[in-house]
């Protein structure tokens, strides 16, 4: 397929436009910087002006001439990195300009970053989450404007899959993406819990990130679906029913836990989209 990611050029943009050319897809990167690497076309755009989005949708003079899919990336990434207003504004404006220039353009096929946070983080004593492991059975409970923003992209979704009933949308809910030169700090982690008790002690590798990506624009079937993207295990080396019988008494686990499996439950991705994690931090370096 001829894809266009947007935000190619950040952290997990990286990953997934190098694996998506690696398996034999025309790439093109939509962002307002060029990558550090050079996997796929790149086309400056500004997600936040509908015409440039709609523009680059239906083709770029001799670059391209039409987009089977769109992978939506782009985003401020993460609560605290700028005023609350200005990173709710800034995705909720993006991705209404992706959702309505992909149905503008005829494009059926869309995956796009949703996140952890909409599970209710930050998660801690006294804001424990409702089941261990967390899964996407109960509704989203946002804690923060860009949480508000990603709730809100997962519904808007699901009324442009009403409008469009051939559309098929997949949404990620990708945990706390890591490239393997982070794994360095992990070992950290360990003397302090509390340290990353806020995701349950979840991460995701950027190469699996990706790996979630290709998978979801293969899914069949329309309308909107989200999953969880998570690492099969935590950060941490002790046993998941350890930490969270320590951390939430309160929270039993809807089944046994497994050695040192995820709290951020994969078993939907799994299920309808094959996701299987192929990397951990305990096997770098």
């Amino acid at each position: 397929m001829r894809v266009a990611v947007t935000g190619g050029s950040g952290k997990l943009g990286r990953a997934v436009v190098r694996d998506l050319v690696e398996h034999g897809h025309d790439v093109v990167n939509l962002d307002r910087a060029p990558s550090s690497e050079p996997a796929g076309a790149f086309v400056r755009v500004d997600l936040s002006d509908y015409g440039q989005v709609l523009g680059a949708f239906l083709g770029v003079d001799d670059r391209f001439d039409r987009l089977d899919a769109v992978v939506h990336l782009a985003a401020v990434p993460a609560p605290g990195l700028v005023p609350n207003t200005a990173a709710f504004e800034n995705n909720i404006l993006a991705t209404h300009h992706v959702f309505a220039a992909a149905r503008a353009a005829g494009i059926r096929t869309v995956v796009w970053a949703s996140s952890e946070t909409v599970l209710g983080l930050p998660f801690g004593p006294d804001n424990p989450p409702p089941c261990i492991p967390v899964d996407e059975e109960y509704h989203p409970r946002p804690n923060s404007s860009y949480s508000l923003a990603k709730t809100l992209e997962e519904e808007m979704a699901a009324q442009f899959c009403r409008w469009q009933p051939e559309l098929t949308a997949t949404g990620l809910r990708f945990s706390n993406v890591m490239e393997p030169a982070d794994y360095a700090e992990f070992g950290s982690f360990e003397a302090d819990p509390g340290r990353r008790i806020w995701n349950l002690w979840g991460y995701i590798d950027a190469r699996d990130g990706a790996q979630a990506v290709r998978l979801a624009l293969s899914r069949s079937g329309p309308g909107v679906e989200v999953c969880i993207i998570a690492a099969a295990d935590t950060v941490m080396t002790r046993p998941s029913a350890e930490l969270a019988a320590q951390a939430f008494p309160g929270v039993p686990p809807t089944r046994a836990l497994r050695g040192r499996e995820t709290l951020l439950s994969i078993d939907k991705a799994r299920r309808i989209l094959g996701f299987e994690p192929a990397h951990s931090w305990r096997d770098e370096g």
